[in-house]
């Protein structure tokens, strides 16, 4: 059980820290078009859609990566309050009264959309520049697919706590800065105390 829920966090990393280099191509395509709008009044045809493409595939492959970390908003002003057993109880409950057939219409209808989507080559109509968007479709399924396996990942997680009352935590990769500074500052202390 714990090699399938480090199996479904490390997929889940490795396309979210992947997927995550869109914001430097958001950021660079859109300084170029502010550039270009404002600088030389030619404003491009093609940025609207393509801000649009990498924003929505940016947060649609980071979901798994975000439920792999708990990083997705829950009110949990009463659940942080529960024993980690009675918490994966819930949490098993919701996974398969709600999440997965969630997902499962998010894989079925992507593909559907997805296919008739390359069948016909679809462009964008929010432009002139025809910024072609069948690629953008499948994103759909591919992150139903793993939204799902971190979702397997997640039940395991469940299953693990309800039997040992604790949670298998999930490898910490990203700290907000404020933590940083302070270890920094308690670094910086403990060497000076010395």
């Amino acid at each position: 059980m714990i090699r399938i829920i480090r199996f479904a966090d490390e997929l889940s990393a490795q396309f979210g820290k992947v997927f995550a280099w869109l914001i430097v191509l958001m950021a660079f395509g859109t300084g170029y078009s502010v550039l270009a709008r404002y600088g030389f009044n030619r404003p491009p045809a093609w940025a609207l859609d393509v801000s649009f493409i990498a924003y929505g595939t940016l947060f649609m492959m980071g979901g798994a990566y975000t439920l792999s970390r708990g990083g997705h908003v829950r009110g949990d002003f009463i659940y942080r309050l529960w024993k980690p057993a009675t918490q994966a109880k819930v949490d098993l409950f919701l996974y398969l009264t709600f999440f997965f057939p969630g997902v499962t219409a998010l894989v079925l209808s992507g593909w559907k959309y997805s296919a008739k989507s390359w069948g016909y080559a679809e462009v964008s109509i929010n432009s002139p520049a025809g910024i072609p968007i069948y690629q953008f479709k499948t994103v759909m399924v591919a992150a139903g697919l793993l939204l799902f396996i971190q979702g397997i990942g997640q039940i395991c997680r469940c299953l693990y706590c309800i039997r040992h009352n604790e949670w298998i935590a999930a490898h910490e990769d990203v700290f907000e800065t404020e933590e940083l500074l302070m270890q920094q500052a308690k670094s910086a202390q403990k060497g000076d105390q010395s």
